[in-house]
C-alpha cells in the first residue's frame, strides 16, 4: 500500500478495541505493515482471548493492508520483548512503537490498594518501558526510528480517583522525554499524546453524580478515530523535526502542552530559614502557585 507511512512496519499495544484500534486501522491504511497487539482481557485482567487482536490484524487485511496479531502482555519484559521480536520475524524490522495498553483501577486514595497501585503502574509505565526499550535497539542500529506514547491530561494535569494511573501516565511523559534526549543521535524520536476519547476504558468511569453525568456525556461526543491522525503524523517522516513534545487531542482539536519550567524565583543573600520562608519567599511566589484543579477545571471549553 502507498500512503504517509509506506515501506514501515509499526507496532500499536492495546490495539484490540478504542483508541488502539482506531490507530492500527490508521497506520495500516497510511501503508504500514501493523503488528496488533492486545491480550484479550477486561480492564480487571479477566477473560483473556486471541479475538481482539485477530479481529482488528483482519480488519486491516481486509482493507488491502498487512497485519499480524499478537496476544502478548506490555507488563512483564519478557512478554514485552516479545512483541516487538513479533514485528521482527514478520516483517524483518520495527519502525514505529505506540504505547497505547492501559487499564483502569480508579480508588480515592486513602482507600487504593498496592495491588490497585501496582497493576496500573505495571500495565502504563512499566509497559510502556518494557516494549520501547525492546525497540531501542532496533532503533539505534539502523538509526531510525519513531515512539507515540499515550499519556493523559489526569497525569499532566490532575483528578480525582485517579492516583495509580495519574502517576504512570506523568512518568510516562517524562520517560517520553528522556528517550528523546537519549535517542536523538540516533534519530529516534520520542512524543506524547494525550487522548480524550471514549473508549472501553474510559467507559468504566463512574457516572453517579449529575456532574459525572454530564462528564460521561461530552466523553462520549470524542471519538476514538480522531486520535488517530496525530498518532501517524508523529510516526511519518513528515514528523522529522518533532521530537520531545506533548499533545492532545480532543474531537477536532489539537492541543500542544506546555511542560515545567520555573516561573517565579526569590533570592535571599544570606540564605533561607524556615521563618523568612513563611515571611518573604512564599507570600512573594503564592500568586504564582498552581491551582488544585482538575483536567476539566483547566480545559473548560466544550469540544467543537
Amino acid at each position: 500500500m502507498s500512503g504517509m507511512l509506506a515501506g514501515k512496519v509499526a507496532v500499536v499495544t492495546g490495539a484490540g478495541g478504542g483508541i488502539g484500534r482506531e490507530i492500527a486501522l490508521a497506520m495500516g491504511r497510511a501503508g504500514a505493515k501493523v503488528v496488533v497487539n492486545d491480550i484479550g482481557a477486561a480492564l480487571t485482567g479477566e477473560g483473556k482471548t486471541e479475538g481482539p487482536a485477530q479481529t482488528v490484524a483482519e480488519e486491516i487485511k481486509a482493507a488491502g493492508g498487512t497485519a499480524v496479531p499478537n496476544t502478548d502482555s506490555v507488563a512483564e519484559r519478557a512478554s514485552a520483548h516479545n512483541i516487538i521480536e513479533t514485528a521482527v520475524q514478520h516483517f524483518g524490522r520495527v519502525d514505529i512503537v505506540v504505547n497505547n495498553a492501559g487499564n483502569l483501577r480508579d480508588r480515592v486514595f486513602h482507600k487504593m490498594s498496592e495491588e490497585e497501585w501496582s497493576q496500573v503502574i505495571n500495565v502504563h509505565l512499566n509497559g510502556t518501558f518494557y516494549v520501547s526499550r525492546a525497540a531501542a535497539n532496533y532503533f539505534r542500529e539502523q538509526e531510525s526510528g519513531a515512539f507515540v506514547h499515550m499519556t493523559s491530561t489526569s497525569g499532566l494535569i490532575g483528578n480525582f480517583g485517579q492516583a495509580n494511573y495519574s502517576a504512570a501516565k506523568l512518568g510516562i511523559a517524562a520517560l517520553s522525554k528522556s528517550i528523546a534526549l537519549d535517542m536523538n543521535r540516533y534519530n529516534v524520536r520520542s512524543n506524547c499524546i494525550a487522548p480524550f476519547a471514549w473508549s472501553r476504558m474510559t467507559s468504566s468511569i463512574p457516572a453517579n453524580t449529575p456532574e459525572e453525568k454530564a462528564r460521561v456525556v461530552k466523553l462520549q461526543k470524542m471519538e476514538a478515530g480522531k486520535v488517530a491522525p496525530m498518532a501517524v503524523f508523529l510516526a511519518s517522516d513528515q514528523a522529522k523535526e518533532v521530537n520531545g513534545q506533548i499533545f492532545a487531542v480532543r474531537a477536532n482539536e489539537i492541543m500542544l502542552f506546555s511542560q515545567p519550567r520555573p516561573i517565579r524565583s526569590v533570592h535571599m543573600s544570606e540564605g533561607w530559614t524556615p521563618e523568612s520562608i513563611a515571611e518573604i519567599a512564599a507570600p512573594a511566589m503564592k500568586h504564582h502557585f498552581m491551582a488544585l484543579e482538575r483536567s476539566p477545571d483547566a480545559i473548560d471549553w466544550d469540544p467543537i
